[in-house]
């Protein structure tokens, strides 16, 4: 039932991502259910919705990021990768550490730095799973988001670790 939940919430967040400004409140929702499934608590359909608790900062994180990743793209392709893999934790921070856009950007950037190499190779490790995935039509779409959101949150778990009171409040 879990991979069953998962295709469910991806069906839920590629009908509801067309809608404009809500992408990223979606994105900080499919973290929540994955924070709660790696966790061992008990995940629903409806922590989807609970990204919009972080609605702004997601909304200004991912204008900025979106922002930095076009302007690294007119740099060459290359910075555009590193970019997005520095900010590819910034929702996980915003959701766990319950921190504002920019701080979380920041952490994010703090913990990518370490590797920009390995996290710029991950992102495009991720990249190619989702090539495949859509290469799959519509199963595959259903099951590359998943993947590649459940990826990021255990590297952030492994990373970062989740905040005790966050956990306890999801």
């Amino acid at each position: 039932t879990d991979l069953g939940h998962y295709v469910l919430i991806a069906l839920l967040f590629f009908l509801l991502s067309g809608v404009p400004l809500i992408q990223a409140a979606l994105v900080a929702g499919f973290h929540i259910y994955t924070i709660k499934k790696v966790s061992g608590r008990h995940a629903d359909i409806g922590d989807l919705f609970k990204g919009f608790n972080f609605f702004l900062h997601t909304l200004v994180a991912s204008l900025l990021i979106g922002l930095f990743t076009f302007l690294g793209v007119l740099a060459l392709i290359i910075p555009a990768l590193v970019i997005a893999a520095m900010y590819k934790f910034t929702y996980l921070f915003i959701v766990d550490k319950r921190m504002e856009f920019w701080p979380a950007m920041q952490a994010s950037h703090n913990v990518v730095r370490n590797d920009y190499f390995g996290f710029t190779m991950f992102l495009i490790l991720a990249f190619f799973v989702n090539v495949l995935g859509f290469l799959c039509l519509i199963v595959g779409m259903l099951v590359r988001v998943p993947v590649t959101v459940a990826a990021i949150t255990i590297a952030y778990k492994e990373l970062v670790g989740f905040d005790q009171q966050t956990l306890d409040s999801l």
